[in-house]
């Protein structure tokens, strides 16, 4: 394949992968790549201490740019993070400066082990808080103000939303626009940047930036929005998880948490999600779609999901880990050798009771407190019938006494019934 080809070819990369919501000239674009490495941007907003699942498809868009031989610019903005862009459901609160500065720096750490910034297509990071922190506001207004068009303006979804609502729309918000489109311009007058990526559901602010490069410079630049992902009900993906997102930070979404998402999305959702979410190549990807169509009890799509997208976000061992743990908890490995984040992660999401460890329970007591019992009387049952299970060694006297001697660095005990049925307890002192 030639060189203009392999560049080119992007385009019709992230198509079949699902990754074209909408574009302002897609002939235009193809163009503009053959001509050489295009300087390119995405950016991210901290109007909260992680980034989430669907920034995560915005990185990996840029990542897949720059494989194909483009250079790009990830922006945190430390000024668009001060000001929110407009919601369709109220006006956002406005964060502490110092506190946003924070989340640029936990945002900025989350982007760069996901980007290359060395040799010829190294990616840069950039703030727009850089360029628009020693701007006046009669220097705002004068030069970037006058190009915008209050009309226009108007007819942008979410501000059109906020005005017919009865909290209305704050000045500083219905100015973010302006804020968005300086970006482009200015990364447009410094890098030669020409394109900027981002989601369909920004699409409003997208264009601020390409209308204020064309109406400033006379130039045209480009832009390429990404479909919002969500799952098979039509929901935001993860929205389901509890905490409203699947966030990138492990502190906030856990790896193992993160994996079994992957491993227990509804079927329908492999195909797409290995395509956006995996680095697979279609050849790959497409034998993996047919396995999951001739043989879905088997998950090979599943488990191949999961693996793949904690290994891209998390790391290689901590995705052994998490692999090790998801077979450990129903007895198909060792849970002496999880590590103990992993171990009380997995338990988190199985569901983990604490119980005093003074005086040492009872497996009854246990069985009754992890939820895997309506009763003692049924916790006996259980036991009676080989169906119980402590640290996936079968029990069988149910007035055992357990203490944390016995329990996994001296405080976790992993408590099963039947094959599937899996439980935590936390032995508190």
């Amino acid at each position: 394949m030639g060189k203009n080809q392999a560049v080119t070819g992007i385009v019709d990369e992230l198509a079949w992968r699902g990754l074209i919501a909408l574009s302002t000239d897609l002939d235009a674009l193809r163009a503009e790549l053959a001509k050489g490495p295009v300087t390119y941007y995405c950016g991210f907003d901290p109007t909260a201490p992680s980034l989430h699942i669907g920034n995560l498809v915005q990185i990996l868009t840029v990542r897949r740019l720059q494989l194909a031989g483009n250079c790009p610019l990830a922006l945190v903005g430390g000024a668009t993070g001060l000001i929110g862009d407009p919601r369709e459901n109220g006006e956002r609160v406005l964060q502490p400066r110092d506190l946003v500065a924070e989340w640029v720096a936990r945002i900025r750490a989350q982007i760069e082990p996901l980007l290359d910034f060395t040799g010829p297509y190294a990616a840069r990071m950039v703030n727009n808080l850089d360029w628009t922190e020693g701007l006046s506001a009669l220097d705002f207004l004068r030069d970037i103000g006058k190009h915008f068009r209050v009309n226009r303006m108007l007819a942008k979804e979410a501000v059109s939303a906020r005005l017919g609502s009865e909290a209305g729309i704050s000045y500083t918000e219905f100015s973010y626009q302006l804020l968005q489109g300086l970006d482009f311009l200015e990364l447009f007058r410094r890098y030669g940047c020409r394109l900027q990526t981002g989601g369909s559901d920004q699409w409003g602010n997208l264009t601020a930036g390409t209308d204020l490069v064309r109406r400033v410079t006379g130039e045209s630049v480009h832009l390429l929005a990404t479909p919002l992902l969500t799952d098979a009900a039509g929901e935001k993906l993860g929205k389901s998880t509890g905490g409203g997102n699947l966030w990138l930070d492990p502190a906030l979404t856990s790896p193992y948490a993160w994996y079994q998402y992957f491993v227990n999305v509804e079927d329908q959702m492999v195909s797409p999600l290995l395509r956006i979410l995996t680095f697979l190549d279609r050849e790959e990807i497409e034998a993996l779609e047919k396995e999951t169509v001739e043989r879905p009890a088997a998950r090979l799509g599943h488990r191949r999901l999961a693996e793949e997208a904690t290994r891209t976000l998390h790391g290689e061992e901590e995705t052994r880990q998490v692999v090790a743990a998801s077979q450990a908890l129903f007895g198909r490995g060792s849970l002496a050798e999880l590590a103990e984040p992993t171990l009380r992660a997995a338990l988190t999401e199985a569901g983990l009771a604490e119980v005093p460890a003074s005086p040492s329970p009872t497996v009854t007591a246990l069985l009754a407190a992890a939820g895997l019992v309506a009763s003692r009387n049924e916790a006996r049952r259980t036991v009676a019938e080989g169906g119980a299970y402590l640290n996936n060694e079968r029990v069988s006297d149910p007035d055992a006494a357990v203490s944390p001697e016995d329990a996994l660095y001296g405080r976790y005990l992993v408590l099963r019934r039947g094959r599937r049925t899996v439980a935590g307890v936390e032995l508190v002192r």
